[in-house]
């Protein structure tokens, strides 16, 4: 599935996380454990920032200055909606160049719809983007060796890949990045989330 195919798909069911039936708790404790390793302020984006605004709620709230970028244009109508004075970006990530670097970065349960073929150039990008003593939080399959798949959500088939634990290690160390927190928190689902810091 091509990633302007997945954005559409998002597009029918961006209510979704906009809607009551969203847990907005999803994510938030593992961000607050990022946040504790950064200063707590500077330039940050929500990558695949979806429609809750709740990772662009609690950044602000930390002090950051915060972007938010996504390929679904429903979901950032939605998220434009809760912050119209933040700067949104509609891009696909595979294509979009970052404006400047970042003192933050969450891809929170996005960069996993990137094309298995895509991902290390992807991640690569963002580490790239960090500024020194940058932090980023992302997610990606908790699993040794790269595979993809897609799964059924509310009526529409949604892509996942990861390019597995011990290659993002490897990227981390080739971006000069500390890897700070990993874990699979939703045991025994594949789910794992990374916090790394780029090195000062």
């Amino acid at each position: 599935m091509d990633t302007k195919q997945q954005a559409s798909n998002y597009d029918k069911i961006a209510e979704h996380w906009n809607g009551s039936n969203f847990n907005r708790h999803n994510g938030i404790e593992q961000h607050k454990r990022a946040i504790n390793f950064s200063n707590g302020n500077g330039k940050a984006i929500d990558i695949g920032c979806g429609s809750s605004g709740r990772i662009i709620e609690l950044l602000l709230v930390n002090g950051f200055e915060v972007e938010g970028l996504d390929y679904s244009e429903e979901m950032l109508k939605l998220a434009e909606l809760r912050h119209p004075d933040l700067t949104f970006h509609h891009a696909d990530i595979c294509e979009w160049q970052p404006p400047h670097k970042y003192d933050f970065i969450s891809a929170w349960d996005s960069i996993w719809h990137v094309p298995l073929e895509a991902q290390s150039a992807v991640l690569d990008k963002l580490l790239n983007s960090l500024s020194a003593g940058g932090i980023i939080i992302f997610t990606s399959g908790a699993v040794d060796s790269p595979g993809e798949g897609s799964n059924p959500f509310l009526g529409q088939e949604l892509y996942h890949a990861a390019i597995g634990i011990p290659s993002i290690l490897e990227l981390l160390n080739t971006n000069n990045c500390i890897c700070r927190h990993l874990e699979n928190d939703d045991w025994p689902n594949k789910h794992l989330y990374v916090v790394a810091q780029k090195s000062r």
